[in-house]
């Protein structure tokens, strides 16, 4: 009988050896951010304790980066995706008014490469530091033949916490209120598919290093401008505000009505901003209808504030950059936001 070959985790391709490695850096790395809470890090769990509030409620948030991913991927340049998968879960939970405490990441891929995790965790790490959010675990996950090769995947978990008496929820919104537009940095984290195929990045990928002069800069610098965190600058005005509405997945039809109490609507004048030249340049391109253009694209808005029209000049003179994008009306129908 013939004897068959000896086999071992390495060669199924999984290198145990070299996932501990990199468990040593982002352990190293994590305690960075280690905020007092903290009290355990490297166990099945992590613990953090709760201090300081009377009626703390706790608020969490899971999401992933898409294929934002591939542009890393192909243009060599992963921190960025880092930064945006922490900035994109902090935003989500500001809009209920809540403070980040802990975060934890995923990071999955067909073979472990080392550089390239050490370089998304370098961005996981910055971007939790400047929110003082800790970073107490993760996992990262070498799974071949679920991954296509030189594919990962990147998604983030957070928990934060509001006093109950401090929570926005959009329930005080009345008929009459202003909405506020914030600028994103660019298209954040949605849309990437679109843009992928707009610019035929899949079949050659050398688009990326094309250089715009109206972006000024390469493509692929202005798809990996990181998704921008709005919790510094919003945490100040947070109790003049009545909803927050973070523009991702499903443009600003997407994600006005979630806030919003029945019976109202959202009306939101596109000429009440510059659009940035990459939505430009992605519908020209792609030969997209402007319509589908805001169902997929923030188009530089990357959060929608409202509040009461005597507080919007109080929350503008904090946010200089903020504009007055719309107002919120009775609904007619079944119609809950117009965007014209």
């Amino acid at each position: 009988m013939q004897a068959r070959n000896k086999q071992s985790y390495v060669l199924a391709g999984v290198d145990i050896g070299a996932a501990n490695k990199i468990k040593k850096f982002i352990a190293q790395e994590a305690r960075a951010t280690f905020q007092c809470g903290v009290l355990n890090f490297g166990s099945f769990g992590s613990m953090f304790q709760l201090k300081g509030y009377e009626e703390p409620i706790l608020v969490s948030s899971v999401d992933g980066v898409g294929t934002k991913l591939k542009i890393a991927s192909l243009f060599a340049k992963n921190d960025t995706v880092g930064i945006d998968i922490v900035n994109h879960c902090v935003n989500d939970i500001l809009c209920c008014g809540a403070s980040p405490l802990f975060f934890l990441d995923y990071i999955a891929m067909d073979k472990l490469k080392p550089e390239q995790v050490k370089s998304v965790v370098t961005g996981i790490v910055h971007a939790c530091r400047e929110v003082n959010c800790s970073l107490v675990g993760g996992e990262t996950a070498e799974m071949p033949g679920i991954y296509a090769p030189g594919s990962y995947d990147l998604v983030g978990f957070i928990i934060g916490v509001v006093e109950k008496r401090n929570i926005i929820d959009g329930s005080s919104i009345i008929s009459g209120d202003i909405m506020l537009g914030l600028p994103s940095s660019g298209l954040h984290t949605n849309g990437y598919s679109l843009v992928r195929r707009a610019f035929g990045i899949d079949d050659d990928s050398s688009c990326l290093h094309t250089f715009y002069p109206q972006l000024g800069k390469t493509l692929g610098e202005e798809l990996l401008v990181p998704h921008r965190c709005y919790y510094h600058e919003l945490k100040s005005t947070l109790p003049l505000i009545k909803g927050l509405a973070h523009i991702t997945g499903g443009g600003f039809e997407g994600n006005v009505p979630r806030i919003l109490p029945e019976g109202l609507a959202a009306h939101i004048r596109k000429s009440s901003w510059d659009v940035p030249a990459i939505f430009k340049l992605i519908q020209q391109r792609g030969n997209i209808d402007e319509a589908e253009m805001y169902r997929v694209f923030n188009m530089g808005i990357g959060m929608v504030v409202i509040c009461a029209s005597q507080d919007a000049p109080k929350i503008i003179e904090a946010l200089p950059q903020a504009k007055v994008i719309g107002e919120i009306g009775n609904a007619v129908g079944e119609e809950t936001i117009r965007i014209d």
